[in-house]
């Protein structure tokens, strides 16, 4: 199964380790070592260019981040 994050961008069910709200998140220094981490090697995906609500952290193998204006409730919803 594919979860639709947005604009045309969708990723297979079995690759999602996370989905995470950016507002509650990104308060924890920790989360924002490891996203900024993941920008500087390459390995974040913005999906759109409005204000991100969440981001979904993928991987098998490598590991990609992907920023969506989607929030993290609709997408854990869509993710049953």
């Amino acid at each position: 199964m594919y979860l639709h994050l947005g604009q045309d961008t969708a990723v297979r069910g079995d690759e999602i380790i996370g989905i995470f709200d950016l507002d509650n998140t990104t308060v924890s220094p920790h989360t924002r070592a490891f996203l900024r981490g993941r920008e500087q090697a390459g390995q974040v995906v913005a999906i759109t260019d409005d204000l991100p609500k969440s981001f979904v952290l993928c991987g098998k193998g490598e590991y990609r981040v992907y920023l969506s204006q989607v929030s993290a409730a609709t997408l854990k919803k869509r993710n049953r």
